[in-house]
């Protein structure tokens, strides 16, 4: 049962990454969109794909915390003991991104609406790269076990931390980007669409060039799980790579939608290989999942909250999404005609 509950948790991460992670990478987009005027229908872009769906995204967050605090305990107390300053850095910039994404659409003032703007996009750069740096923690090793604290600083400031805080901010840049063609294709013309699609294509490419350049990075700093990943999780390693490439090629050939499931896949597989790579372990290499797991009555009670909870709850946000995608949903973006927002034409 305690891989069962393993599984369940590795569930929800990758579905925080999947659809979190397109809403921080639309937030980069935000920050390198230029000045007001140069940014200004890029902006509006973001603000109508994530407008509808942003809150509901870090449901998936909430409920990975909720899984390892009830399943995996000592885990837990050790991850936030030793990681409190990274995690306290996301917690203040999900937080942040939140409260200035809502309220920069309601002020009027122009200096208002930028600092907004600006708080909103930093902290979606911030968030992912804490997210990737707690992550490169907990391969390394560098997290104790015991529900002990280590070392404040150097357990997320170090190569294989480092490394997987900028690519969380690459990759969910890359989700986001391919995620946006397919929304400017919607609502903002033809030239939006060439924008994200060229984007999509260059975020793409520098995501393969960080995890190759990753490589040598693990292979000195997290030996254990470099060791994993070039041997029993090579194939979703592989597989990971070759759905980034075709996601990419298919850009090139304008196929959107299926380009969309491409990149998806690419960013699930990155995280069952992280996954394949620790197991046994949920902290390398000290504690293992069968050490860590709560009894057997609580893991019961987490596998049947998960089945109920996928029975109430999934189908509401599989219609929250459908109803997005069909254009159904009232956006956070200015609406057409006003200022900011693009033009049928896309002029």
């Amino acid at each position: 049962m305690d891989d069962v509950v393993a599984g369940i948790l590795l569930v929800g991460i990758t579905a925080y990454a999947v659809f979190g992670g397109a809403d921080f990478g639309a937030g980069f987009w935000d920050l390198v969109a230029g000045g007001a005027e140069k940014g200004r229908r890029p902006r509006s872009v973001v603000n109508h794909s994530i407008g509808p769906v942003w809150e509901a995204n870090h449901v998936w967050l909430i409920f990975v915390l909720v899984v390892l605090w009830t399943a995996f305990s000592e885990v837990f107390a050790s991850v936030m003991l030793t990681l409190f300053v990274p995690l306290s850095l996301a917690a203040l910039g999900i937080v942040l991104r939140g409260s200035s994404f809502a309220f920069r659409k309601e002020v009027t003032r122009v200096s208002s609406q930028r600092n907004f703007g600006a708080a909103f996009a930093i902290s979606s750069v911030l968030v992912p790269f804490c997210f990737g740096a707690v992550a490169g923690a907990i391969a390394s090793g560098r997290v104790p076990a015991g529900g002990e604290a280590g070392d404040s600083w150097s357990s997320w400031i170090n190569p294989t931390s480092l490394l997987g805080g900028v690519l969380a901010v690459v990759v969910c840049a890359f989700l986001a980007a391919v995620y946006m063609v397919w929304d400017a294709d919607r609502f903002a013309g033809h030239d939006m669409e060439e924008y994200f699609r060229k984007r999509a294509i260059v975020m793409g490419f520098v995501a393969g060039v960080v995890a190759v350049a990753g490589i040598f990075v693990l292979r000195a700093d997290a030996e254990y799980v470099f060791d994993r990943l070039t041997g029993v999780a090579l194939p979703i390693v592989v597989l990971s790579g070759l759905c980034g490439l075709a996601s990419m090629f298919l850009l090139t050939r304008r196929n959107h939608r299926f380009a969309r499931f491409l990149a998806i896949g690419a960013v699930a597989t990155v995280i069952w290989a992280w996954g394949v790579a620790q197991w046994p372990y949920m902290l390398p290499e000290s504690v293992t999942v069968s050490e860590a797991a709560a009894p057997s009555a609580t893991l019961w009670s987490v596998v049947i909250v998960f089945l109920l909870a996928a029975v109430i709850c999934l189908p509401a946000l599989g219609l929250l999404y459908y109803l997005d995608q069909r254009s159904l949903l009232d956006s956070e973006g200015p609406e057409p005609g006003v200022e900011g927002a693009p033009t049928q034409a896309g002029s």
